[in-house]
């Protein structure tokens, strides 16, 4: 496929055709400080009274799960479907963009950064915890720590990184583009509903849907950044002894901020593509690393067995609940899946669209939707596979240390491979980088959904959201740890799901009117 050249940035600016894009000081309003408001008020909560955050947090979640759980698997069905069925149909060709407009970044570009930006930091978490954890506490009916619960846990490992997710990107991030680029609309999640509530979209409705879409994306970017702060403090205690205490924590918090921010300032082009691409090339050798090191023949037999079973039972997982028995292992596992990517789709599916100008919708579909999930599908056969391996062959008690402490996980896998220092290592500035790459893009998404659009938002606009998003992960990190984490996600994530359902018949509709 030929490539335009990558022109600057400022290049792609397009106009919006009901808001003029102006200068970026002057474009702050209603949705900038309404939310940087709400934001500070949660911050303070945690500050004053961590301990009532954390009973409020686990109230909202039971609520919220048993309640809405259904929804949720309905809503990320119907994602998946509707993605396909554009992808398929005769507006599979339609570009996002002019006719005459080619693609910015090179294929690998393009995915590294839907790479770096929707979920690296989070599969470098669970890589090993989730399927070491289904292992030790699988889904009822199966005895722990048997072969079926090993074969189990892999399935839904797999299921859990797999097409679903994705497909909640894509559909945001499709709509975002093909109203922003082809109908030439502001960047913004309510200019995709002016189809459906004409002028509103720039009133109050529509600063309520922005105001939302922000606080969603905070949220969101705040749990994956604070999980991640957790691995890194839980690594450097597995790898070099370091009191894994809340200093530590808050210490690394204040290094990758000032990492972040310094990315921040060199815009799109440079900081966050090159960010991307070293990820992506490191995410590679790092697999490669352990599949050749570790037990290349079960880890491929393991991929192998993970991906029938994966595709066998994708309808049963897809729907599945436990109305009758009162089981709440969907609910925490699953539904909050689905949650986190949902409260993750207002900046994954802003900075997608950001970087998907000039590709078609099927280009845009297949790539963004099943790309990424075959690198994770892999990654947790590699790593999830050698955590198995080591638990059933070679006795290695990698399952209770799991249980016991899921942050140093990842590292204690790699401690048990030849060079697993060095590894180690290596995976700590691993999973830095993919920090610093989603901390990096989460302020650039914010500071264009703040601004009125704007496409090359100020940078000290980026940087207010990132100091508040790295306050707000110190927050939840002290008052709750990993729980609140995914807790806050998931309540942020349950009215953003009608906005993206509603995005759907918004961008379906004005499609129906393509001249094609």
């Amino acid at each position: 496929m030929n490539q335009q050249s990558e022109t600057s940035v400022s290049t792609l600016t397009t106009p919006s055709a009901t808001r003029p894009l102006t200068s970026s000081t002057s474009r702050l309003g209603t949705v900038f400080w309404v939310s940087l408001i709400i934001l500070i008020l949660f911050v303070m909560w945690g500050v004053i009274s961590p301990e009532h955050l954390a009973l409020q947090a686990e109230v909202m979640f039971s609520y919220t799960t048993h309640t809405y759980g259904w929804f949720y698997l309905l809503a990320t069905v119907f994602f998946m479907g509707f993605s396909l069925y554009l992808a398929l149909s005769r507006y599979g060709t339609i570009k996002l963009g002019k006719d005459h407009d080619l693609p910015e970044f090179s294929y690998f570009s393009w995915i590294g950064m839907l790479f770096s930006a929707g979920f690296g930091v989070g599969l470098v978490f669970w890589g090993v915890a989730e399927p070491m954890t289904h292992y030790y506490q699988p889904i009822p009916g199966i005895e722990a720590q048997s072969p079926q619960a090993a074969r189990t846990a892999m399935n839904y490992a797999m299921f859990h990184w797999g097409i679903h997710q994705w497909a909640v990107f894509t559909v945001v991030g499709l709509a975002l583009a093909y109203f922003q680029f082809r109908k030439n609309y502001t960047g913004l999640i309510s200019s995709s509903f002016r189809p459906l509530i004409g002028k509103r979209s720039q009133g109050f409705l529509g600063n309520s849907i922005d105001i939302l879409s922000v606080i969603s994306t905070v949220m969101g970017v705040a749990a994956s950044l604070g999980m991640g702060i957790l691995q890194i403090s839980g690594g450097m205690n597995q790898v070099f002894g370091l009191p894994n205490t809340a200093y530590l924590q808050l210490t690394v918090i204040a290094i990758l901020l000032g990492f972040y921010l310094l990315s921040a300032t060199t815009g799109l082009k440079k900081g966050i593509k090159i960010l991307s691409n070293l990820n992506l090339g490191m995410t590679f050798a790092l697999m490669l690393f352990v599949l050749f090191l570790g037990p290349s023949v079960f880890i491929l037999n393991s991929f192998t067995v993970g991906l029938g079973d994966y595709i066998a039972n994708f309808t049963g997982m897809s729907f599945n609940l436990s109305p009758y028995d009162g089981n709440t292992w969907t609910m925490d596992w699953t539904v909050l899946y689905w949650a986190w990517a949902i409260s993750w789709a207002p900046f994954v599916g802003a900075f997608i669209a950001r970087i998907s100008r000039g590709r078609t919708i099927r280009e845009f579909v297949f790539g963004v939707m099943f790309v990424p999930p075959l690198v994770a599908i892999v990654w947790m056969a590699v790593f999830g596979g050698t955590a198995l391996h080591m638990e059933v062959f070679r006795d290695l008690p990698i399952a209770e240390a799991v249980h016991q402490d899921k942050t140093a996980a990842f590292f204690l896998m790699l401690e048990n491979l030849p060079l697993g220092f060095w590894l180690s290592v290596f995976s700590l500035i691993l999973i830095m980088t993919f920090l610093v790459t989603s901390a990096d893009s989460a302020t650039f998404v914010l500071g264009m959904m703040t601004s009125k659009g704007n496409l090359n938002p100020h940078t000290s606009v980026k940087m207010i959201w990132g100091i508040l998003i790295a306050a707000i992960a110190a927050v939840l990190i002290l008052s709750s740890g990993l729980s609140g984490l995914q807790t806050a996600s998931l309540v942020a994530a349950l009215p953003f799901t009608l906005i993206v359902v509603l995005m759907c018949f918004s961008l379906l509709m004005t499609l129906s009117k393509e001249k094609l």
